[in-house]
C-alpha cells in the first residue's frame, strides 16, 4: 500500500467543490480511506464536479434496517466499503466493551458470503477480515470462518460458543452491486432496539479509523483468531437430527429426485450435506449456478422469490433428470424457494405462505406423533410476521397450540423465540412470507439449508401416501374451511370469548378444543359466548329453509338494572344478525318469535 501515502497527500488540492460543508466531508474521506480503488473513485467524482453524487455518497450514513446495514459497494460514507465496515466495527467494539463485561472472553463471530466488486476492491471476504482485524487489535477473540458460509451459520456459532455478538457480511438476495453488515446479539438473534440505535451512535463517535484497524494481516498472525468452520459445520449437521423425523423409513429408498440451485451463492455444499444428514442422496445441482459468481451471470435478479422466471434453469434440468421437486436457496442460503412438477400441469412454484402452510402442518404432525399427550401442546408455539398468512393462526385454533405475530423482519421472530424458550416454551416453526422459514429453533434466524432438507423429507413422506405437496396443500385448505378457521373474534363492539361449533366438533373453551356435545355434521349450529355474558346460537332448521338465532344474557351476580341489560342484549342481537347473517345481502326475511 505504499502508493496510499501519495494519494492522500494530494487530497487537499483535489477537494474543492464550491460547498464548504461538502468539502469538509470529502477531505475527511480522502484522509481516512486507505483503499486505493475507492480513494480513486472519490477523486474522480471531485475532479468531475459531480456534487449531487458526492452529497449522496458522503452526507448520510447507513442505518440498521430489517437486515442490518445494507447498501451499494463503493466509495462514500453511505456505501459499503473498507472504511465504513471498519467504522461500523469500531462502533460495535465500543458498544460491546461497555455493555458486555466479558467481551474479551466471549469474542465475536464473523462470517461472509461470496459477493465481490472489482471496481471498488470490496469483497465480502476482505470486509470480514477487516471486521476481524478491528476486534483483534483490541484483544477481542474472533471466530472468523475461513471460507464463505450460509448466513444461519453465524447466529448458530454465536449460540454455540456463547459469543458476545456476530457479524455476517452479506447482501443476501440483493442486486450484485450491494453488500451488507448483519449484526447478531449474544442471544443469537439479529439486533433490535435499543442496540441498533446505540451501536449507530457509537459508530459516529468512533468514525476515525484506528491505524491498526487496517491491519488485515492480523487474521493470520493473531493467536486470538480461530477458524470455526469445521466445528460449526459438523455440529450444525448433527443437530439437524432434531428436525429429521423419518430417517430410517424414508432414506435412500425414496424414489423422489430433487434438483437444487444455490443461485451462484454459498448453498451448494451445505445443502448437499444436509440432504445426506437426512439420509437422502444429495440433490442434483444446477451446474451453471452451483459455484460462486458475484456477477450472478445466469439470472437478472438473484432472488428465488421471483418465481418461475428465475428458476428456469432449475426447472429445465429437473425435467431432463425426471426430478419432481426443485429447491433453490438464495445467495446466502437463508431463504428457500420450492417448486413441484404436477402431472401434465407444468410446475407449481409455492409462495412463501403456501410453503409455510405445508411446513407448519408437517412440524405439528411430527410434534404430535412424538407427544401424544394433548397437554404437551400447551407449550408449543408457532410464529409469523404480521404481513404473512394467518394459516398458522388457523392451525392454532384447531389444535390448541399458541400462535403469535411479530413485526416484519426475522429479527423480531428470533428475539421472540429467545424469550419464549427462556420461559420454557417450544417454538416448532416460524416464517415470513418472503420465503423465510425456520423449522425448530436450532438457529434464531431464517434458514434455507435446514428447511431444504425438511422439505425433502416431507415430500418423501407424502409420496408414500400417494400425495404430492400441492395435493396436501389443498387438503390443508379444505381442512381449514371444514373447521371454520376464520371464526370471528368480535361482533360489533362486543368481544367473543368462546366459540362452539357442533358441525365440526370444535369448542374453544375446552382444553383439547373438542366439543363435548356430539359431532353433528348435518346440524349447522354455532354458539358464541361474549365477554359480557351474552350467549348466542345460530342454527339452521332441520325441516324448513330457515336460520334460527337464540340470544340470552347470563348477567353477573348483583346486576339488577334489567333495562340496561335488555338494551345491551338487543344491541348484540342486532349486530349478530347484521354482521353474521347479512339479511339484505342474502335476501333473508326477518321474523321474530
Amino acid at each position: 500500500m505504499g502508493s496510499n501515502g501519495d494519494l492522500n497527500a494530494n487530497s487537499q488540492c483535489l477537494s474543492s467543490t464550491g460547498d464548504l460543508v461538502l468539502d469538509k466531508v470529502v477531505n475527511q474521506w480522502m484522509a481516512w480511506d486507505k483503499n486505493p480503488q475507492t480513494w480513486k473513485q472519490m477523486e474522480s467524482l471531485v475532479r468531475e464536479g459531480r456534487v449531487v453524487e458526492l452529497r449522496r455518497r458522503l452526507c448520510s450514513r447507513m442505518t440498521f434496517g430489517t437486515a442490518g446495514l445494507r447498501a451499494e459497494m463503493g466509495a462514500g460514507f453511505a456505501c459499503i466499503n473498507d472504511l465504513t465496515v471498519i467504522q461500523s466495527t469500531q462502533g460495535m467494539y465500543k458498544y460491546l466493551a461497555k455493555y458486555v463485561p466479558d467481551l474479551k472472553t466471549r469474542g465475536l463471530v464473523v462470517g461472509f458470503d461470496t459477493r465481490a466488486q472489482t471496481s471498488s476492491g470490496c469483497t465480502s471476504e476482505r470486509l470480514a477480515r477487516l471486521t476481524a482485524a478491528v476486534m483483534l487489535c483490541r484483544d477481542v477473540p474472533v471466530y472468523l470462518f475461513s471460507t464463505y458460509v450460509p448466513t444461519p451459520f453465524v447466529p448458530y456459532a454465536v449460540m454455540k460458543y456463547g459469543a458476545a455478538a456476530g457479524v455476517m457480511i452479506t447482501a443476501s438476495h440483493n442486486r450484485k452491486e450491494d453488500n451488507g453488515y448483519k449484526v447478531y446479539w449474544h442471544n443469537g438473534a439479529q439486533i433490535s432496539s435499543p442496540h441498533d440505535k446505540e451501536i449507530l451512535r457509537c459508530i459516529e463517535e468512533s468514525s476515525e479509523p484506528w491505524p491498526e484497524s487496517w491491519n488485515e494481516d492480523l487474521v493470520e498472525s493473531s493467536l486470538l483468531r480461530r477458524d470455526p468452520l469445521e466445528d460449526v459445520c459438523r455440529s450444525y449437521m448433527e443437530e439437524l437430527n432434531t428436525i429429521c423425523f423419518h430417517r430410517c423409513s424414508l432414506n435412500t429408498m425414496s424414489p423422489l429426485k430433487f434438483v437444487h440451485s444455490s443461485f451462484h451463492g454459498v448453498g451448494h455444499n451445505y445443502v448437499q450435506r444436509a440432504f445426506q444428514q437426512f439420509g437422502f442422496p444429495p440433490p442434483i445441482p444446477v451446474p451453471e449456478q452451483k459455484d460462486p459468481d458475484p456477477d450472478f451471470s445466469t439470472v437478472s435478479c438473484p432472488n428465488p422469490e421471483e418465481g418461475e422466471s428465475v428458476l428456469e434453469l432449475s426447472l429445465r434440468l429437473a425435467e431432463r433428470e425426471e426430478a419432481r421437486i426443485v429447491v433453490a436457496t438464495d445467495p446466502d442460503a437463508d431463504r428457500l424457494a420450492v417448486a413441484e412438477q404436477n402431472d401434465n400441469c407444468g410446475w407449481k412454484v409455492f409462495t412463501g405462505n403456501e410453503l409455510a402452510a405445508l411446513l407448519g402442518w408437517w412440524m405439528l404432525f411430527n410434534w404430535k406423533e412424538a407427544h401424544p399427550d394433548p397437554a404437551d401442546t400447551e407449550r408449543v408455539y408457532m410464529l409469523a410476521t404480521t404481513v404473512s398468512s394467518k394459516i398458522l393462526k388457523a392451525f392454532a385454533r384447531i389444535e390448541g397450540f399458541h400462535f403469535e405475530e411479530t413485526l416484519p423482519g426475522f429479527k423480531w421472530i428470533g428475539n421472540r423465540i429467545h424469550e419464549l424458550t427462556k420461559a420454557g416454551k417450544e417454538v416448532i416453526f416460524s416464517f415470513e412470507e418472503s420465503i423465510g422459514f425456520l423449522c425448530g429453533n436450532m438457529v434464531l434466524d431464517k434458514d434455507g439449508v435446514s428447511t431444504a432438507a425438511v422439505v425433502a423429507e416431507m415430500a418423501a413422506y407424502l409420496h408414500t401416501k400417494n400425495l404430492s405437496m400441492n395435493q396436501q396443500l389443498i387438503n390443508i385448505y379444505e381442512m381449514c374451511i371444514l373447521y371454520h378457521c376464520v371464526y370471528p373474534e368480535s361482533c360489533g363492539d362486543y368481544c367473543i370469548t368462546h366459540i362452539r361449533d357442533v358441525t365440526t366438533g370444535y369448542d374453544s373453551s375446552q382444553p383439547d378444543k373438542k366439543c363435548v356435545l356430539p359431532l353433528s355434521r348435518n346440524s349447522q349450529m354455532v354458539t358464541f359466548t361474549f365477554q359480557n355474558g351474552i350467549v348466542a346460537t345460530l342454527r339452521t332448521s332441520g325441516t324448513e329453509p330457515k336460520i334460527k338465532y337464540y340470544t340470552e344474557f347470563c348477567a353477573a351476580p348483583g346486576e339488577r338494572d334489567i333495562s340496561s341489560l335488555e338494551e345491551e342484549l338487543r344491541k348484540v342481537t342486532a349486530a349478530l344478525v347484521e354482521e353474521f347473517l347479512e339479511p339484505d345481502k342474502n335476501n333473508l326475511l326477518h321474523r321474530s318469535v
